[in-house]
């Protein structure tokens, strides 16, 4: 007796979830974690603070990004919401009507969690590589860390890690300074 191939996930798999459950489908597996913590919210709603008025609106920095928290994308098979998302403007002149996004955008960000980073290490650094993302945050809360990876030949080089509170310039935002302290409770 055979043993039955589970089936892929759905898009109808993914909206069956619970509202208080954030759901992805990754590598074809309906994947589900509770909603962040509110160290992990800080530190993403600071750096989308951080970077939306100077890189979004313009206002004290170069414009030309749309900063994003939470864009569901739909990468191939793959249904990914990174904690942040950006898109430069040449490649995404508007925002789509859809409710999600199908282009990859330029910058993704992901706020490492307990019960998400071995998939945001993993799984996930593999679709963005995958689908050409030039550039990946790992922030870690409980570390105060930021890894910054800008994608080479279709693999990762990790090129700066920044701890603590200082301020620091990463590609692609390098032109202004980035407060980490802003990021940590």
């Amino acid at each position: 007796m055979s043993t039955p191939v589970p089936r892929p996930a759905t898009y109808e798999d993914l909206l069956a979830v619970p509202a208080h459950l954030v759901a992805e489908i990754v590598n074809g597996q309906l994947r589900t974690h509770p909603r962040p913590r509110p160290r992990h919210l800080v530190a993403s709603s600071a750096l989308g603070a951080e970077l939306s008025g100077p890189f979004q609106r313009g206002r004290g920095g170069p414009g030309g990004w749309w900063i994003l928290d939470e864009p569901e994308l739909h990468l191939g098979d793959d249904v990914l919401v990174p904690d942040l998302a950006g898109w430069r403007r040449e490649r995404m002149p508007e925002i789509p009507e859809a409710g999600w996004f199908e282009l990859a955008p330029d910058w993704v960000c992901e706020i490492l969690s307990p019960s998400t980073a071995r998939m945001d290490r993993v799984d996930k650094m593999a679709i963005y590589a995958r689908e050409g993302i030039a550039y990946l945050w790992l922030i870690d809360p409980d570390l105060k860390t930021l890894e910054a990876f800008e994608l080479t030949d279709k693999r990762w080089t990790l090129i700066a890690t920044h701890g603590g509170d200082d301020p620091v310039h990463v590609a692609p935002f390098e032109v202004l300074a980035l407060e980490l302290s802003a990021l940590w409770v």
